[in-house]
C-alpha cells in the first residue's frame, strides 16, 4: 500500500497538468466563438435595420391619389378652404383636410405676427395639370415669352424647357393635396418688402407646423428638378407617405394621356422631378 502512494501522487499530478490547459483552452475557443457570434449577430441585425426599416410606416394608397386621377370634389378626404385663405384659382380648388388642419393653425400664428399667408394654388388633379401642361405644349400658353412648339422641336428638350416650372400630368405634388403654393407665383417677390417678411417668417417658423419647402435653389445638395420655389411648401407628414408610395408603385409606363408623354419616359421624369426635391422634405 505504501509503495502505491507516490505513483498514484505523480499520475495524478500529471493528469491534472494536462487536463486543466485544455479546459482553459477549451473555454477559450468557445468565449471566441461566442464572441464572433454575438458580433455576427449584430452586424446582421444593424445591417437589416439599415436595409429594410421603412422612413415612415407604409400604407399602400389608390394610385389614382398618386397619379392625380380622381375628382377631389367627390372624395372624403379633400375639403374646401374659408375664402379668407385662398385667392385666385385656389378659390375653387381643395385641399387634403389634414394638410389643411396644419395650413390653418400656421395661417393664424402667422397672422399674430402681422402676416398674411394666402394659398394660391392647392389641389390639382390629372386633368387639371393636363390642361397647363398642354397649353404650354401647343404654344397656347407661351413659356418665357417665347411659343415652345415654334421654337423647340425635340420633345425632350421642349418638356425640359416646360419642366423648369410646370410638372407633367401624374407626377405632380399638387395631385397629393399635401401642397400649396402660397402668396406669389414669382421668385422676386419674396426678396425685398412685404414678400421677403413673409419668406423669412416662412422660413423660420413652417417647420413647426409640418411644412417643408421642396424646391429650394439647385445645387449640390439638389442638383436636378425644378427651379426654385420660394412659393411651394409641402405638408411633410402627409407628403411623405405619398412619397414612399409613388417610389413602390408608380413606374415610368404610367406617365402617359397627355401630349408629350413619351418625352417624360425618355428623359426619366421620376427620378428627376418627382424625386428631385430638397433633402429635408425627405
Amino acid at each position: 500500500m505504501d509503495n502505491k502512494h507516490p505513483f498514484s501522487i505523480i499520475g495524478l499530478s500529471l493528469f491534472l497538468g494536462v487536463l486543466i490547459p485544455a479546459l482553459a483552452l477549451l473555454s477559450c475557443e468557445q468565449q471566441a466563438k461566442a464572441s464572433q457570434t454575438e458580433q455576427d449577430s449584430f452586424t446582421s441585425i444593424e445591417n437589416d435595420s439599415v436595409v429594410t426599416a421603412p422612413t415612415i410606416p407604409f400604407d399602400t394608397m389608390d394610385i389614382k391619389y398618386l397619379l392625380g386621377t380622381f375628382n377631389p370634389a367627390q372624395d372624403d378626404n379633400f375639403v374646401s378652404m374659408a375664402s379668407e385663405h385662398t385667392a385666385g384659382s385656389a378659390r375653387n380648388q381643395r385641399i387634403h383636410k389634414e394638410a389643411y388642419a396644419a395650413f390653418k393653425k400656421m395661417y393664424e400664428a402667422a397672422k399674430s405676427d402681422g402676416i398674411t399667408l394666402t394659398i394660391r394654388s392647392a389641389t390639382r388633379n390629372f386633368t387639371y395639370q393636363k390642361g397647363i401642361w398642354e397649353r404650354k405644349w401647343t404654344g397656347e400658353r407661351l413659356v418665357g415669352g417665347k411659343n415652345l412648339a415654334k421654337t423647340i422641336s425635340d420633345p425632350q428638350e421642349r418638356a425640359r424647357a416646360i419642366l423648369k416650372y410646370s410638372s407633367m400630368p401624374g407626377t405632380s405634388r399638387h395631385h397629393w393635396g399635401s401642397d400649396i403654393d402660397l402668396n406669389s407665383f414669382e421668385n422676386s417677390y419674396f426678396e425685398s418688402g412685404k414678400g421677403l417678411k413673409e419668406f423669412q417668417w416662412l422660413s423660420e417658423h413652417a417647420e413647426e407646423y409640418g411644412f417643408c419647402r421642396p424646391y429650394t435653389a439647385k445645387g449640390e445638395h439638389r442638383p436636378e428638378g425644378y427651379e426654385e420655389e420660394k412659393w411651394h411648401w409641402s405638408y411633410k407628414p402627409l407628403a411623405l407617405k405619398y412619397q414612399e408610395n409613388y417610389k413602390a408603385l408608380v413606374s415610368l409606363d404610367m406617365i402617359k394621356g397627355f401630349k408629350g408623354a413619351e418625352a417624360g419616359r425618355e428623359i426619366d421624369v421620376i427620378t428627376h422631378y418627382v424625386f428631385g426635391i430638397d433633402p429635408v422634405c425627405f
